[in-house]
């Protein structure tokens, strides 16, 4: 395991054929060239143009690192962020650290911002909630944060460096079961955007409290069995966290199982029957929050929209359901007919789903493919049942979802997390609920 805090390097832009921005002070460049102010990068003839603010070409190179001087920082111009989702959308971000202009094999650019651990979560924490959040939440997001992207990269270094963002185990005539994990990326340790952590440099104001909270849980990882914990989380389990394994690779975790979000013991979902009746009822829960300051506290803007998570419905009719599957999967099933859970996992998440149509079946997992196929971006999770109206014919008119949930649901569970801090659990209690078996291990 690490004994040191590892700098990283976070992908900003990725295959630009131009980037621009400003230098906020002083930087460095190779043979001693130095530059501020704004500046433009390009590709161009198989080598990056780095140009001043007036103009002139400040040198060229594959590979172009920029280092400060003093406090200098560096903003980017028209950076992406919700890449892919619903939000999506461009902005100029400001970043501390090292910033490296990097050719691909495409001949393109990547802007990659170098730096320490401790800072990169400064960030990601000020990028994903509010500095108002509760403080010990903010401790425990700080050490799961921690844990994953420091898990990821000795995972990373095992795998020699191989990039593959998705694996297929079963591709067949009948049969797509696809899981997604963090995009790895051979430029670069991580991407700034939701496929990894969202990290937007010192953009956001990083508050007091968030800064604390990480230097208070300076160098602390869960730990089990002598490795850093692949440490998990979304944004609201619906009552219960789902096992690793059903959203990912076959591989159990022993500290990434099932446990009721609650001081009770709420029953794991066994079948059908039990399914209909947990997306019925609102047991109380501690991600069951109405709390409208909390829930701005920890969401950032772009969620703070969803108000029903904990549970919700979204209703397809025959053409609009038979028209995103098409879209989303590339697969032309012609109209609907059934919509049929296969397996499920004991949050109710649903990791093998079958779709019937008129000219054919497939079934299709795991979980995130399943939301991506079922909704325009993502539907919120794959716990749900599905409800058939149908016509004088007695076909299939409209698909209704009732759900529970907002994302995979595996580890930390963020606003029950945020809840349980509001009720005076400690960042270490926190963790010991949704990390079971894994301790918390200083490491430097």
């Amino acid at each position: 395991m690490i004994t040191a805090e590892p700098q990283i390097s976070v992908g900003i832009i990725e295959n630009t054929k131009e980037a621009r921005g400003v230098f906020n002070g002083l930087f460095e460049l190779p043979n001693s060239i130095r530059i501020k102010g704004a500046f433009k990068a390009v590709a161009i003839g198989g080598k990056i143009i780095l140009y001043d603010d007036e103009g002139i070409e400040v040198t060229r190179s594959s590979d172009i690192k920029c280092v400060p001087l003093s406090n200098a920082t560096f903003m980017i111009c028209n950076v992406s962020i919700g890449i892919k989702f619903h939000w999506e959308k461009k902005e100029d971000q400001a970043f501390e650290g090292t910033l490296r202009f990097l050719l691909t094999d495409e001949g393109k650019i990547c802007v990659i911002n170098e730096i320490g651990i401790e800072d990169y979560l400064k960030s990601v924490i000020a990028s994903e909630m509010s500095g108002e959040s509760p403080k010990e939440f903010l401790k425990a997001q700080a050490i799961t944060s921690r844990s994953w992207l420091a898990g990821m990269l000795e995972k990373q270094k095992k795998s020699k460096n191989i990039a593959i963002s998705t694996r297929e185990f079963c591709i067949s005539e009948n049969e797509i079961i696809r899981w997604y994990d963090r995009e790895d990326h051979l430029h670069f340790d991580v991407c700034a955007d939701d496929h990894c952590q969202r990290y937007q440099g010192i953009t956001k104001n990083i508050s007091k409290s968030v800064e604390e909270a990480v230097n208070e849980t300076r160098g602390l990882f869960l730990t089990h069995e002598n490795q850093i914990c692949d440490t998990r989380f979304s944004k609201a389990c619906g009552g219960r966290t789902e096992l690793f394994e059903n959203c990912w690779e076959d591989e159990p975790k022993s500290y990434l199982i099932s446990v009721a979000d609650s001081a009770k013991k709420y029953s794991e979902i066994n079948n059908e029957t039990e399914a209909e009746k947990w997306m019925s009822i609102s047991p109380e829960c501690y991600c069951n929050t109405s709390d409208k300051n909390l829930l701005r506290q920890i969401l950032p803007k772009c969620d703070q929209s969803t108000s029903e998570f904990f549970r919700w419905t979204v209703e397809y009719l025959q053409e609009e359901i038979a028209e995103i599957i098409f879209s989303k999967s590339g697969i032309d099933f012609g109209a609907i007919t059934n919509i049929e859970p296969i397996k499920r996992g004991p949050s109710g998440r649903i990791y093998h789903l079958k779709i019937i149509g008129t000219k054919r079946s497939i079934t299709v997992g795991k979980e995130l493919e399943i939301r991506r196929w079922l909704s325009k971006s993502h539907l919120y999770s794959s716990a749900f049942v599905v409800k058939i109206e149908r016509d004088k014919d007695e076909f299939p008119s409209k698909f209704i979802f009732n759900g529970a949930g907002w994302g995979h649901g595996v580890g930390l569970c963020q606003v029950g997390a945020a809840v349980m801090a509001v009720k005076g659990f400690k960042a270490k209690e926190i963790l010991e609920h949704y990390f079971m078996n894994a301790i918390i291990h200083k490491l430097y």
